[in-house]
């Protein structure tokens, strides 16, 4: 499954905010893994400050699940709360995408 969302970043936080994704703790990266989430990118749309993220999973969860978030999972999210627009938990504002089209 692929499984494709939408966030919004803060205006002028680009810089950070790949520089943090560029410093991503090795025990996140793993955790994301051992969840099956594979093949993830997240790209940027300066235009419109718009965060495009597109993961391959192995099952029917996600890096974006909020149920039972882990401890790793929820310090990211506070660590990342400053640049980026969250909900009151600090997860990121998430807004799955339909897919329209795939050429394999």
């Amino acid at each position: 499954m692929r499984f494709a969302f939408k966030m919004k970043l803060k205006p002028g936080c680009e810089a950070e905010y790949a520089k943090r994704h560029a410093e991503i703790w090795p025990e996140l990266k793993a955790m994301i893994k051992e969840q099956g989430v594979s093949d993830y990118s997240i790209f940027f749309d300066k235009d419109t400050n718009i965060l495009f993220g597109v993961q391959k999973c192995s099952s029917d969860t996600n890096s974006q699940d909020t149920e039972n978030v882990d401890p790793i999972t929820q310090k990211w999210w506070d660590f990342m709360a400053d640049i980026m627009e969250v909900n009151p938990d600090n997860s990121p504002v998430t807004i799955p995408l339909e897919e329209v089209f795939y050429l394999e």
